[in-house]
């Protein structure tokens, strides 16, 4: 009986073994294509083959509605601007409200059909309102592209109807994304459900694509899409509290498919990580050395808010460092940069904030620079 006992200990030791050092399995979703990053900071915090060129479908009216913001916020352009409707921006296909060619309609009601309803025609009229024609729009969003960095995007039209040279990825998506939500209005749109507008000689209702907005109770955006080439695509927002997490879900097989794939993403980056402050803006960096300084170290400020978000349970592995540009030498402007303050998680880069001069820093007068090369030449000479 005692030998029975000590075979059973044996095994049950065994499988506890076992079961500590059996893996978790890492987090993924179904579709093929991903990204969740933190809004504010930037920091990717899920990615799946992020940088694979896809077709983006009606998600590319982001790119759209983020040049009429900003046309509208340097006052170029009015949110209750007349919009002559064209025969080409009525002849779109897709979804649409029915524009009627030699109307005219104010951009404001335009923006929200792109916005909350997905409208083509909406989307091809804003175009040849913002750039005069429809071609000098779609430069205007290559241009764009650019500008943001977006290196893996094609656009051909404003509308993500099928063309084969046009293209993006979930990163850049991301990034275009991050820049109209920075629009607060673009918000106050993309979280109504539905809105009667009206136009030349009728209604029409608008019945937000995104049916999201009526499940996950913190989401207030952003943009939907769908093509028998792109699947079902979804770019997508929330915030709790401080932190608002962008995602976008590309190649979705299903609506189920990418509505599942999104409340993951999000739910796993508001309860995997927490939202952590490094520095607040004027924090002091003391002893930096400068070459030829008059007081040969000067005192350095965190110039902005630096925020990073931290996956739970690995808090010990976060560490900061402040890496100072090679050689500062001296007269050095108050507010110019000497270096930067890095968050790591071991050797991964979290988030990082410029150091500037906090003050003027003067240049040693000649007298003094030679009795520091002396004296320098001395010790050097007895070392």
């Amino acid at each position: 009986m005692r030998n029975k006992y000590i075979v059973l200990a044996i095994i049950a030791s065994i499988l506890l073994t076992f079961t500590v050092v059996i893996p978790t399995a890492a987090f993924d979703i179904k579709p093929d294509s991903a990204i969740l990053l933190e809004e504010d900071t930037g920091q990717v915090l899920f990615a799946k083959n992020a940088d694979r060129k896809l077709p983006p479908a009606s998600i590319t009216k982001i790119m759209t509605l983020l040049i009429a913001m900003e046309k509208i916020e340097a006052g170029t352009i009015s949110l209750t601007d007349k919009v002559t409707i064209s025969r080409f921006a009525e002849s779109m296909g897709g979804s649409q409200i029915y524009l009627a060619a030699n109307t005219q309609v104010e951009l404001e009601k335009l923006l929200e059909a792109i916005t909350i309803a997905s409208a083509n025609d909406a989307s091809v009229a804003v175009g040849e309102y913002i750039a005069g024609t429809y071609s000098n729009f779609v430069a205007m969003m290559n241009d764009k592209a650019k500008q943001l960095g977006m290196n893996s995007t094609n656009f051909v039209n404003s509308t993500g109807l099928p063309e084969p040279d046009h293209y993006s990825t979930a990163r850049d998506i991301s990034i275009m994304a991050r820049e109209l939500i920075k629009h607060e209005k673009i918000l106050d749109w993309s979280s109504i459900w539905t809105k009667t507008i009206q136009l030349p000689n009728r209604e029409a209702m608008l019945v937000n694509t995104n049916s999201l907005i009526n499940k996950y109770p913190s989401m207030d955006g952003l943009k939907t899409g769908h093509t028998d080439a792109a699947g079902y695509c979804l770019a997508a927002t929330a915030k709790k509290g401080d932190t608002r997490l962008l995602s976008v879900v590309l190649q979705g097989e299903t609506l189920n498919d990418r509505e599942e794939a999104t409340i993951r993403l999000l739910d796993y980056g508001f309860n995997a990580f927490s939202k952590r402050k490094i520095a607040t803006a004027g924090d002091k960096i003391q002893n930096i050395p400068i070459r030829q300084a008059a007081d040969k170290i000067t005192v350095g400020e965190v110039k902005t808010p630096l925020y990073v978000m931290v996956q739970k349970g690995q808090e010990r592995e976060i560490s900061q460092k402040v890496n100072l540009k090679e050689n500062l030498t001296a007269p050095i402007k108050k507010g110019e940069v000497l270096g930067e303050l890095t968050v790591y998680n071991n050797d991964k880069i979290l988030g990082k904030t410029d150091v500037i001069a906090s003050t003027d820093v003067a240049r040693a007068n000649i007298i003094v620079r030679l009795w520091r090369k002396l004296i320098s030449f001395i010790t050097g000479f007895f070392s």
